[in-house]
C-alpha cells in the first residue's frame, strides 16, 4: 500500500483523546487524515456523507449515541457494515460486548501509539 493513504474516523466525547489520536495517527507513515467526531450520532453522519473511510477508533460511553450503539447501526447498513472498528475504552468488561455487536478489535486506554498502529496495520496493510 502506498504512503499516506488512509482516513481514520476517531470517534471519542474528549476532547484531549481526540487531538492525541490524531497526533499519534499523523505521525505514521501510512495515514492522510483523522476525521473526528464526538460521538456515534455525529460519527453515523459522516460516514454517510463520507464513503472513503478505512478504519473507525471507537470510544465506548460516550453521551447522545455510544460505542455499542453505534456499532449495531453500522453493522446493519449495507454502506458502512465492512468498515474496521477498532473499540477504544478503560471499561476492559466491554471487550465481549464490543467484539459481539462488530468490532473488529480492542484497546484499553491508555493507548500507546506502537498498540494502535500495529492494531490499525493488522486490519487494513
Amino acid at each position: 500500500m502506498s504512503n499516506k493513504t488512509l482516513r481514520v474516523l476517531a470517534v471519542d466525547d474528549d476532547m484531549i483523546n481526540r487531538k492525541l489520536i490524531r497526533s499519534m495517527l499523523m505521525k505514521t507513515d501510512n495515514v492522510s487524515e483523522v476525521i473526528e467526531a464526538a460521538n456515534g450520532m455525529d460519527a453515523l453522519d459522516i460516514l454517510k456523507k463520507d464513503t472513503n473511510i478505512d478504519i473507525v477508533l471507537l470510544d465506548i460511553i460516550m453521551p447522545i449515541m455510544g460505542g455499542i450503539d453505534f456499532l449495531k447501526v453500522a453493522r446493519a447498513d449495507e454502506q458502512m457494515k465492512g468498515i474496521p472498528v477498532i473499540v477504544l475504552t478503560t471499561d476492559e468488561t466491554m471487550r465481549a460486548e464490543a467484539l459481539e455487536v462488530g468490532a473488529n478489535d480492542f484497546l484499553t486506554k491508555p493507548i500507546r501509539e506502537k498498540d494502535i498502529i500495529s492494531k490499525i496495520a493488522k486490519l487494513i496493510l
